[in-house]
This record gives C-alpha cells, sequence and structure tokens, in this order.
C-alpha cells in the first residue's frame, strides 16, 4: 500500500482556496494510478516517489502547477502534457498553469500518465542524457602565450589543462581593470600554474 504524508496535507491546507480542490483531485489520481506511491515533500513541493521520484504538484499565488519527472518518455497521443494546456504560458510542470480543475486533462488520462512513470520506474528506465552544449573556442592573448612561453613547465601544464580550468586564469587575466593589476595576475597566474596550481587551488579541500 501507499504512503501518505501529513506534511502534504499541511501544504494543501496552507494553499490558496482555487488550489486546495485542484491538489486534492491530483492526489487522489495519483494514488489510483500508483497505490504503492509514497509522498514527501521535495524541493518545497508535494512530490510522489515510486523507486524514485514519479511526479509532483504544487501551489502559487495564482495558478498550480503538476508535472511528471519522466514526462518526455510518457505517451501522450493527445498532447495533454504539451502546450494544448499551457495556455498561461510557461509554466513549471507538464499542464501549465492550472486554476480551475476544468483546465485538467479527464481523470482517466491523468491516471493513465500516472501507471506509464510507475511503469517507467519499475523497469528502471533513465531518461536520456541532455546533450552537451558547444563548447565556445578560448580566446588566450597573445600576451598571455608569451608569458608561458618563457616557462617550459608552466606552458606545457596551461597546455594540459582542462577547458574550464584554462578559462578561469585567462577570465582572471583579461577582467583586470588597469594594466598593472594585469601584469601582476599575469606574473602570478605563470607562477601558479609552473607549480601545477589551477586558478582556485587556494579552496580546494586537502
Amino acid at each position: 500500500m501507499g504512503k501518505k504524508d501529513k506534511r502534504v496535507d499541511a501544504y494543501i491546507a496552507k494553499s490558496a482556496d482555487f488550489a486546495k480542490p485542484i491538489l486534492n483531485r491530483l492526489r487522489e489520481l495519483v494514488h489510483k494510478g500508483c497505490p504503492e506511491v509514497e509522498e514527501t515533500i521535495k524541493w518545497s513541493f508535494a512530490s510522489f516517489d515510486y523507486k524514485g521520484v514519479l511526479c509532483s504538484m504544487a501551489a502559487f499565488k495564482g495558478h498550480a502547477t503538476f508535472g511528471f519527472w519522466k514526462y518526455p518518455l510518457i505517451k501522450d497521443p493527445k498532447g495533454y502534457l504539451g502546450e494544448r494546456f499551457n495556455q498561461g504560458g510557461e509554466a513549471m510542470g507538464n499542464l501549465g498553469r492550472i486554476t480551475s480543475i476544468k483546465q485538467m486533462p479527464p481523470d482517466s488520462a491523468i491516471i493513465d500518465f500516472v501507471r506509464q512513470a510507475k511503469e517507467l520506474n519499475d523497469d528502471g528506465v533513465k531518461l536520456p542524457a541532455k546533450p552537451k552544449k558547444p563548447q565556445t573556442p578560448l580566446v588566450i592573448p597573445a600576451y598571455f602565450t608569451v608569458a608561458l612561453k618563457k616557462n617550459k613547465k608552466a606552458f606545457t601544464t596551461f597546455e594540459n589543462f582542462s577547458y574550464s580550468n584554462k578559462k578561469e586564469y585567462v577570465e582572471w587575466i583579461t577582467e583586470a581593470k588597469t594594466d598593472e593589476t594585469r601584469d601582476k595576475r599575469l606574473q602570478t597566474a605563470v607562477e601558479w600554474i609552473g607549480e601545477g596550481k589551477i586558478r582556485n587551488w587556494k579552496y580546494l579541500k586537502n
């Protein structure tokens, strides 16, 4: 059997009057679709877990939201989880800005989505990894390269640094407000790099 959480009761009780029937209906439908679901509070929202996160609901000042963790994998032939029900503009969750029960998809559709989400978690299906954004080519000032080449160890170390470690040094030097500050940072950077240190080495835990 599933498990209810008194904190969810309290969450619904303190919500705006318009949101209470919405949240209560969603809660009921989630339990119907997945009787084994366990309630909790996660990220300050009412959340439903079953072998991992299943779905969650939230209430705000003027609207409520409801969404599934693995919604991209849920079959939705009528487009209930897309723009059709997102009439209030961009909103967290998959049903847009819900202001009344009439705005929600049929109960049978929501129950079906819950059952699909349950099956995905039963099968251990994971969301596909988000494609990594291509890195912006890092422009290294000529004066920085010249300074590094004067110290072979520093130059070799810098060449083997990760993109982010290189970027931190480049930004630190190029963001200097005066030439004097830039030159001091450049000298320090070459020294640190020659010692194999990243820009923020002081903050590394031993």
